[in-house]
This record gives structure tokens, C-alpha cells and sequence, in this order.
């Protein structure tokens, strides 16, 4: 038995873009009294009409497909004119008919009857491969073990062939058999006292409640050729089932097993199943909110009577867990598409997820990192190809929208311009262009190969005064890449160390290949770093500090550096100015203002490549957060994206 706990049968429909609704039966309560689910005749009758309803059924849709042709009817009449008589074998009936009397053969009788063959075969044989043959089996029939092996497997045989109970013919046969009893008491006539006497017999009355009986124990009935399965669940506050339901006309259906539920641990409860009965009351032409409710107020025991599903079952595979970070907010309250409201999974660009079911493409299962045992079932998360398909149709949307504001602009337009316009709208539209998910895996970095921080933030957000500190402090352990220039060097500067000094041809051929993580131009000069000056850091144990534009991430993210990014996120306006003019600074307002918005964007359009992020309020406590966080990669493993490993 089961212990569990009823959530969620909803309503679901296969095109997750049409509005069905489930909802969730798993409502917690406190573990109440056994509901009794008796296994009378009544049931049984029960399940009868439903056996019936679904013979009727399959008979007028399969009316017309098993038609005998007209001469399979002539043959098959010609064959009844002469039947073949079978006759019987005495000698086999008569044996057959006193292992019945006899309840159970004699098994030690049995064996020795096969030894006196072996003895027999033995002496009738000549060659002495065959003699050495029989005398090897009759040593291992003498042995005891083999004895007792034979003796239960005998038993075993004969309980496996034992002959149920024939079902009772109606549901009212014991009240019939009491209620003539009663009348019965005051009759004096010779056949009145015989059937009372018949009536009475303890084999009359026991033989309906076995049947009974062992129908509702065994977890499948045969009836018309229909099967039927019972089911029996505990419910329990803290044991959640995880399923929920749709309607299919006026049947109720389980429509989805929610994985860590004790519905989907014991196997009892499939998709496709339709439930006919709970603990003896009928669904059939029940809505499904009508069933929540019904379920809301049953505890204890639960007796499903169902019609297991006709659909062809995969085979069982082993289930792998897909660890996924998210690049955009979630929340199931405000989605008109999910299926199961209850069951729907909220959360953050940035957060971790362990996605445990695919099995439906549109609505993943997953749990969020570090809240397993909060959350005893998994939730409902939008796939990946649904999602982008959700943002593509979004993103289409907006785009006519604002091509509709701006109507008479576009008019004024050359056709050329336009042309360039709509080309630019479809490669938008394109699914690579949008975010959803990426593929996680954890990663702890060797003790010789520390990742390389990228400090990240807007220009007064501090970032830069970090890093400098950083580097005053720890130089032995931190350092910067030296950077490529293409200026002529000056009297105190060296190559190697200040800059690398190269030929405009060489960083404009590097730069082409990919070589530099950014690059710009200062007063007819271009300046870059290198992947192979951050990685020339990393080879010397030491931490490299980069200090990036947000365009250079995507770059750095390629790379095969594996880089640790932190958003250093500026304070509030009046907190900015203070510690502005700490430095000095006396910025105006609308620089404040731009600072802020400035963080806003970064965080809006590249959120989803950051690692960390510090919100500095103070330049002390921002500065002891940016070394956990960094002390924090020798001790735990972090989530990188698992293209990074392969």
C-alpha cells in the first residue's frame, strides 16, 4: 500500500497553446481515519454495468469489422453436420480424479515411483556411458536437498493451479439468503426446514465473501472480457500523489504523473488510465474540479477503480537528470498556457534548474537547485522549444506593434530601406537568437588553474577601484593581462609589460581571428586583450582581473578560459553621491541618473552571464563579498555550461 497524499487532477489539453486547465488534488491535510471501501456484491455489480458499458462500446465500434465471409459460413456448416467425437482417456481421468480427492499428491511416493524407472531404464541399458549416466541422476534424486526443492515447488504448483471461487452471480445474494431465512423461522413444512437447513449451511455463506474477497485483493478483475484494476492508495499530509486528470467526454482521465509523487514511486497509476470509482463513488460525468473537491475531503485509505489505459507503454528507460540555468523570470501565476496552475514552477533569469522529465516536450519537470527538500513534487516548467517559440510569437508581436506607431515613418521609407527593415525583423525572429536555457554541469577549478575574474559595471559603479585594490594587496596572488597595442612604446615602457607592442597588420590579422576577448581605437590607435595574455596569467597560478565592457562577455563566454563573472551593481542615487564625494566627485543629478540606468540595462540585457553579483553600498563590504566569492571557487564546485567541459 501507498502511502500518499492527494494533489492535483486537472484538466489538460495536448496543444499547450489552448487554455485546458488542471488542477491540483494534492491538498494538504491531516491523516485521517481508514475510509472504508467495502468489497461487496454492491461493488462488484458496480464494476459488472461498467465491465457491460464497455462491451457494448467496443462492440458497435468494431460492428462490421469480424463478419464471416459467405463461404467460411458454408464450410464452417458443412463441419457442424459431421462433428468429431473426442473420446475421453479413463486411464488419465481416473488419476486426475484422485489427485482431486486426494486434496494434494504424495510427493515422496512419487519420487520413489521415478527411482524404480531410473532402476528400471537401467538395467534394460548396455553401454557404460549410459549407465553412468542413470546413476548420476539417482544420486541427485536421493539427495535431500533435492527432495525438499521438489517438495516446494510441488506445493508452489498446486496453490498456482488452485481454482478461484466462481464470482457471485448478484449483488444482493446474501440480503436474499437472510431475508428467507426470516421468513423461513416460522414455517413447520418438510421443505420449508430443508431449504433453511440448505440456507444455513456454512459453505453457502462463506462463498460469496470469499469470491468477493479475493476479486478486490487481486489488482486486476476479468469480467466480459474487459479489465479492470483497483487500486489502493494511503493518503497522508506529507506524502503528495502527483497526478492530475482531464476530462475525455463524460470519463475522467489520468492525463500526468508528476514525478516525486507516490503515484509515479509505485508505478500503480499510469497516463491514459480512466478512473470509474474512489473509494466506491462514481466520476463518470464528474468535472474535474468536481473531483478536486471530492478528493479534498477523503482521507485515509483510497480505492481506485479504474480502466487501465490501451495505450502501447514505452519501454521503462532510466531516467537522466539535465541541470539547466534559466535566462528569464518565470511565474505560473501569470502564464495562461500552463497546464496545472498548482504545479507550476516559479523562478529567476540565473536560477539553476534539475529538470527530471522531458516526457512531454511542452511542459518539462524540474526541480529548482537547492530545493529539493522543500518541494516534495516536481513542478511544471515551459520547454525549451515551446518557450522559444513563446518569445518568438512575443517578440513578432511587439515588432508589428512598433511598425504600426510608426506607420507614416516607415511610408516615407525607400524600398530599399524597407527591404533592409523586414530582413532585419526575421533574422530577430530566428529561434538561435532566443535565450531560454542552457545546459549546466558543476565544475570545481584545479588548485594550478584559478578562472579568470571579470569585474563588470558601470562606469562610478567602483568596479575599478576593486580591482585595483585587489591587486595592491594580494599581487603575488592576482594579476591583470597585459594588453596589445599598436602605439610606438615610450622611454619607460618595455614590451611584455606594460604593453605588447605590435605592427597594426599583426593585430588587425589577430583581431580577424578571434584572438582578442575586446578591442577598440583611442586617437589612431588600437588597443585589445588577448585570450592568450589571460591565459598566459593562468598558467602562472596566479588569479587574472579583467575589467570588461558587457559586448566583450559573449566573446569571453566562447572562449575556453571559463570566466567568473561579477556585476558590481551601484547603490541608490543619494548613497552614489555620498560615496562619490568620498573620492571627490561631485557629480550632477542626471550623471547619478545615468549611472543607475546604465546598471539597469547591463543587468536587463546581460544578466543572464553573470555569475555573482555585489551591490556596493559600502567599498569595505563590497570588497570582503568580492573575496568570498573568489575564496569561494577553491571550496565549491560552480555551475558552468557543459559545452565548457566537453
Amino acid at each position: 500500500m501507498i502511502t500518499s497524499h492527494m494533489n492535483g487532477y486537472v484538466q489538460e489539453g495536448s496543444d499547450p497553446i489552448k487554455s485546458h486547465r488542471e488542477r491540483a488534488v494534492d491538498c494538504p491535510g491531516e491523516e485521517g481515519n481508514l475510509v472504508k471501501s467495502p468489497h461487496s456484491s454492491a461493488h462488484m455489480e458496480r464494476i459488472q454495468h461498467y465491465q457491460e458499458e464497455l462491451r457494448k462500446r467496443r462492440e458497435e465500434e468494431n460492428r462490421g469489422k469480424h463478419d464471416i465471409d459467405p463461404n467460411a459460413s458454408l464450410r464452417l456448416k458443412k463441419l457442424s453436420q459431421n462433428p468429431k467425437v473426442g473420446i475421453d482417456n479413463p486411464t488419465f481421468d481416473g488419476k486426475e480424479k484422485a489427485a482431486r480427492d486426494a486434496g494434494s499428491p504424495d510427493h515422496v511416493v512419487e519420487l520413489e515411483e521415478l527411482l524404480q524407472a531410473l532402476k528400471w531404464v537401467q538395467h534394460c541399458l548396455t553401454d557404460a556411458q549410459s549407465q553412468q549416466d542413470v546413476e548420476l541422476i539417482t544420486q541427485l534424486l536421493a539427495k535431500e536437498d533435492f527432495r525438499n526443492a521438489y517438495t516446494i515447488y510441488s506445493a508452489v504448483s498446486q496453490q498456482m493451479s488452485r481454482v478461484s471461487p466462481t464470482s457471485p452471480l448478484t449483488a444482493q445474494a446474501q440480503d436474499l439468503c437472510q431475508e428467507v431465512q426470516k421468513i423461513l423461522q416460522s414455517s413447520q413444512q418438510k421443505e420449508g426446514l430443508e431449504l433453511r437447513a440448505l440456507l444455513t449451511n456454512p459453505h453457502l455463506q462463506v462463498h460469496d465473501n470469499v469470491a468477493v474477497q479475493e476479486m478486490a485483493e487481486g489488482s486486476v478483475t476479468q469480467y466480459l472480457g474487459e479489465t479492470v484494476k483497483l487500486v489502493r492508495l494511503e493518503k497522508t499530509r506529507d506524502t503528495p500523489l502527483g497526478a492530475t486528470v482531464r476530462n475525455d467526454m463524460d470519463s475522467v482521465v489520468v492525463s500526468r504523473v508528476v514525478k516525486g509523487g507516490a503515484a509515479e514511486r509505485s508505478g500503480l497509476l499510469s497516463e491514459g488510465d480512466e478512473i470509474l470509482e474512489i473509494n466506491g463513488i462514481p466520476l463518470r460525468g464528474k468535472h474535474v474540479n468536481e473531483v478536486h473537491d471530492l478528493l479534498q475531503q477523503m482521507q485515509g485509505t483510497l480505492t481506485f477503480l479504474l480502466i487501465p489505459s490501451s495505450q502501447i507503454k514505452p519501454a521503462p528507460h532510466r531516467q537522466t537528470v539535465m541541470h539547466v540555468r534559466a535566462y528569464f523570470d518565470y511565474d505560473p501565476s501569470d502564464d495562461p498556457f500552463v497546464p496545472c496552475r498548482e504545479l507550476g514552477l516559479s523562478f529567476q533569469k540565473g536560477d539553476i534548474l534539475h529538470v527530471i522529465s522531458q516526457d512531454d516536450p511542452n511542459w518539462w519537470q524540474a526541480y529548482r537547485d537547492g530545493d529539493e527538500d522543500n518541494q516534495p513534487l516536481a513542478g511544471l516548467v515551459p520547454g525549451k522549444a515551446f518557450q522559444q517559440q513563446r518569445e518568438t510569437l512575443r517578440k513578432t508581436i511587439t515588432d508589428r506593434s512598433r511598425d504600426q506607431q510608426g506607420k507614416l515613418w516607415y511610408a516615407k521609407k525607400s524600398k530599399k530601406q524597407r527591404k533592409k527593415s523586414t530582413s532585419n525583423l526575421n533574422k530577430n525572429t530566428d529561434y538561435d537568437d532566443i535565450l531560454t536555457y542552457e545546459e549546466m554541469s558543476l565544475y570545481h577549478q584545479p588548485a594550478n588553474r584559478k578562472r579568470p575574474i571579470a569585474l563588470i559595471g558601470p562606469t562610478n559603479s567602483g568596479h575599478d577601484e576593486l580591482r585595483r585594490r585587489l591587486l595592491s594587496i594580494e599581487p603575488e596572488k592576482f594579476a591583470v593581462a597585459v594588453p596589445h597595442t599598436t602605439r610606438n612604446p615610450r622611454i619607460h615602457e618595455r614590451n611584455g609589460r606594460e604593453y605588447h607592442f605590435v605592427s597594426r597588420s599583426a593585430f588587425e590579422a589577430d583581431l580577424a581571428t578571434g584572438k582578442f576577448i575586446e578591442s577598440g581605437e583611442y586617437e589612431k590607435n588600437l588597443y585589445g586583450t588577448s585570450t592568450d595574455s589571460v591565459r598566459h596569467v593562468i598558467n602562472s597560478g596566479r588569479i587574472c582581473l579583467l575589467s570588461l565592457h558587457t559586448r566583450s562577455l559573449q566573446v569571453l563566454r566562447s572562449s575556453n578560459l571559463k570566466p567568473y563573472v561579477i556585476f558590481i551593481a551601484p547603490p541608490s542615487q543619494e548613497r552614489l553621491r555620498t560615496l562619490l564625494a568620498t573620492e571627490g566627485k561631485t557629480p550632477k543629478p542626471d550623471e547619478l541618473k545615468d549611472v543607475i540606468e546604465k546598471a539597469r540595462e547591463m543587468e536587463h540585457s546581460f544578466g543572464h552571464f553573470f555569475d555573482a553579483t555585489i551591490v556596493n553600498m559600502d567599498p569595505d563590504q563590497a570588497f570582503h563579498e568580492l573575496r568570498r566569492l573568489i575564496d569561494k571557487l577553491d571550496t565549491e564546485p560552480q555551475w558552468v555550461p557543459t559545452s565548457w567541459l566537453c
